[in-house]
C-alpha cells in the first residue's frame, strides 16, 4: 500500500513543494550499475548488454529508471530533494532517461556529471532543481592514476547559490572499491581522500563563509583512516570549527547501515559538511540529527544467508532480482532561514 501511495504522490508533489519552504533536502544514492544497453567500445561494459550473461535489456533498464524515480520521490516525501548526488551512472543517455523520461520530469531536474577514466565507464552525477539551487559552475577533478592501480572516478565539484543567497560548494565522490581486499586497496582511497582534502582546504582559504557539502560512496566507514584521519571528518561535538569537516553519518545505523556484505552492515555512503554549516544559524545550516539512512521497507529484502534484511538490489550475482540498488540512500535536511 505504501508503495502505491508513493507512486500516486508523484502527481501532487510539485504543487506541495511550491507551498512548503524552509527546508533544503539533499540526498546521495549509489544506484548500482545504471548502464544503458549499448556497447561502448572504449569501456568494459560488456556485462550489461542484452547478449551478456546478465541479459541486461531495455525492459530491465526501464524498470530500473522507474525504481530510481520512486526512491527519489520517497526520500523527498512532500518536497522533492533540492540536490541529488549519484554514483555508478554510465553516461548522459541514462541520466536523460531519468530526468526527462520518467516521473521525475515533473520536478524539472538538471544535472552535471563527470567523464572519468574508470575502466567500466561508471561516473558520478549531481542533479539539482532550478527552483531551489542556482548552478554557477561545475568541474571534474581528475584523480591521478598511480602505478599499479586502476583508473578511478573523478571527483565532481559544483558551486551554486541557494534561495537564501548562500553559496554552496558541493563535492560528489565515489572512492576506489575494496575489490581485492580492504588493506590492499586502502592506499588508493587514502590518495583520493588527500586530493579531496586539498580541494576543501583551498575553498576554506578562499571563502569567508565556507559552506561545503561532501557526499559520496567512500567504500570506507566513518572510522576508517581515509575519512577520520585524512579528511579529519569526525562526528559533530561540542566544539565546532568553521573550516573543519564533520561527518553527519558517524554514529548512525547501529545494527544497520547503507551497505551490507556477508551479513555485516557498513556505512559507506556518507554526508560531510564544513563546520560553518553547523554553527551559522542565521543562514543555511544543518545538524547531525537532520541526517539519516533512508531504509524504507520497500528498499529491503530478506537476507536468507544471514539474519535480518539487506538492500533489495538489482542483481544477485548474475540473477536479475528486479530490486533497486545494493546500497541505501542517505539524506540530510538543511534549514533555510526566512
Amino acid at each position: 500500500m505504501r508503495r502505491w501511495l508513493l507512486i500516486l504522490g508523484w502527481m501532487v508533489l510539485p504543487a506541495m513543494a511550491a507551498a512548503q519552504g524552509g527546508t533544503f533536502r539533499v540526498m546521495f544514492y549509489n544506484v548500482e550499475n545504471l548502464f544503458d544497453c549499448r556497447d561502448d567500445s572504449l569501456k568494459a561494459d560488456e556485462e550489461f548488454l542484452p547478449t551478456s550473461l546478465r541479459a541486461w535489456h531495455e525492459g530491465r533498464l526501464k524498470q530500473k529508471i522507474y525504481h530510481l524515480a520512486q526512491v527519489i520521490a520517497a526520500v523527498g516525501e512532500w518536497d522533492a530533494p533540492a540536490l541529488i548526488g549519484m554514483c555508478e551512472v554510465e553516461n548522459a543517455y541514462v541520466m536523460d532517461r531519468l530526468v526527462k523520461y520518467s516521473p521525475l520530469k515533473e520536478y524539472g531536474y538538471r544535472y552535471v556529471m563527470t567523464d572519468s577514466p574508470d575502466e567500466r565507464g561508471i561516473d558520478v552525477a549531481l542533479l539539482w532543481q532550478r527552483g531551489s539551487f542556482k548552478m554557477l559552475q561545475s568541474r571534474s577533478i581528475r584523480v591521478p592514476t598511480e602505478e599499479g592501480r586502476r583508473p578511478t572516478r573523478d571527483i565532481l565539484h559544483a558551486t551554486g547559490l541557494t534561495l537564501t543567497g548562500d553559496s554552496l560548494d558541493v563535492f560528489v565522490c565515489h572512492f576506489p572499491s575494496r575489490s581485492g581486499g580492504w588493506k590492499e586497496t586502502e592506499p588508493a582511497r587514502l590518495s583520493v581522500a588527500a586530493l579531496l582534502k586539498q580541494q576543501v582546504d583551498s575553498i576554506c582559504q578562499a571563502r569567508r563563509h565556507p559552506n561545503i557539502l561532501v557526499m559520496g560512496d567512500f567504500n570506507d566507514n566513518p572510522g576508517n583512516a581515509a575519512i577520520a584521519k585524512v579528511l579529519g571528518a569526525s562526528a559533530p561535538g561540542d566544539s565546532i570549527h568553521a573550516n573543519a569537516l564533520y561527518n553527519l553519518m558517524a554514529g548512525k545505523g547501529e545494527g544497520q547501515g547503507s551497505y551490507k556484505y556477508k551479513g555485516e552492515w557498513s556505512i559507506f555512503d556518507q554526508i560531510l559538511v564544513s563546520g560553518f554549516l553547523l554553527q551559522h544559524e542565521q543562514g543555511l545550516h544543518t545538524s547531525a540529527a537532520d541526517a539519516r539512512i533512508c531504509n524504507f521497507p520497500f528498499l529491503l529484502a530478506e537476507d536468507p544467508a544471514y539474519d535480518g534484511v539487506k538492500p533489495f538490489r538489482t542483481y544477485h550475482g548474475l540473477q536479475h532480482t528486479g530490486g533497486y540498488s545494493d546500497h541505501l540512500p542517505v539524506a540530510v535536511d538543511f534549514i533555510l532561514p526566512d
